[in-house]
């Protein structure tokens, strides 16, 4: 199979939708108030022969908006520390972390012929709840996310796995995960990224995504 068709299978596969995988680390669980702190995504594609697979990964540590609340449980669970001098290097404001995010998200979306991303997300309602109020805050017109639409890793691992925990869910998809690096976005999102396409890619394996009738298809197109 071609690299073209491999695209055009992408565009096929989630009705035009690209999926997104997105974590976000915060100062707490009210998406109006509580900041972000970390934010990464990883952009997935598909190799040739029709597999999903991760493609390239984005991180940022974020400098919580004026006026949002950080709650001291939420930092000791995540293990940020907003006073480290190296986070204070890197960190950027909300607004630019999302323009620098959204930059490669919609050039993904153009390169494999889709619409719009789809949030991936484990437990994704939270991520993307709290995505779509950093976006209204910060006045973004042009967001490359489906505004309620996602894919939830934490409900499908249930299905498949019979773990909806994403470190047991990991283990039981035969990949790798550190509880020590875990609640970093950077990491968390990665794996997420790896359950995601093992839980695809199993189901097509299965025969429930007929990938051979669709590549006939599009060679007669």
């Amino acid at each position: 199979m071609s690299e073209a068709i491999a695209r055009e299978l992408m565009a096929q596969r989630f009705r035009s939708f690209l999926p997104v995988v997105v974590d976000l680390e915060t100062g707490g669980f009210n998406p109006e108030r509580d900041a972000i702190l970390e934010i990464a995504a990883v952009t997935l594609t598909m190799d040739p022969e029709g597999n999903l697979i991760p493609d390239a990964t984005y991180a940022y540590h974020v400098t919580p908006f004026e006026g949002a609340n950080v709650e001291q449980s939420a930092l000791d669970f995540t293990g940020i520390r907003l006073d480290d001098p190296l986070r204070r290097q890197v960190a950027i404001g909300e607004a630019e972390a999302l323009g620098e995010l959204f930059r490669p998200v919609r050039k993904a979306i153009k390169a494999h012929g889709c619409t719009r991303a789809v949030l991936v997300g484990h437990n994704a309602a939270f991520d993307h709840g709290f995505l779509n109020a950093a976006v209204a805050r910060c006045g973004i017109k042009r967001n490359p996310f489906h505004p309620f639409s996602s894919f939830d890793t934490a409900s499908l691992a249930g299905l498949v796995y019979g773990q909806t925990v994403l470190a047991r869910a990991c283990r039981a998809a035969g990949i790798e995960f550190d509880n020590s690096a875990a609640h970093s976005a950077r990491y968390d999102t990665e794996r997420t990224a790896e359950l995601f396409c093992a839980m695809v890619n199993r189901y097509k394996d299965l025969g429930g995504w007929n990938l051979a009738q669709r590549e006939q298809g599009l060679k007669e197109v």
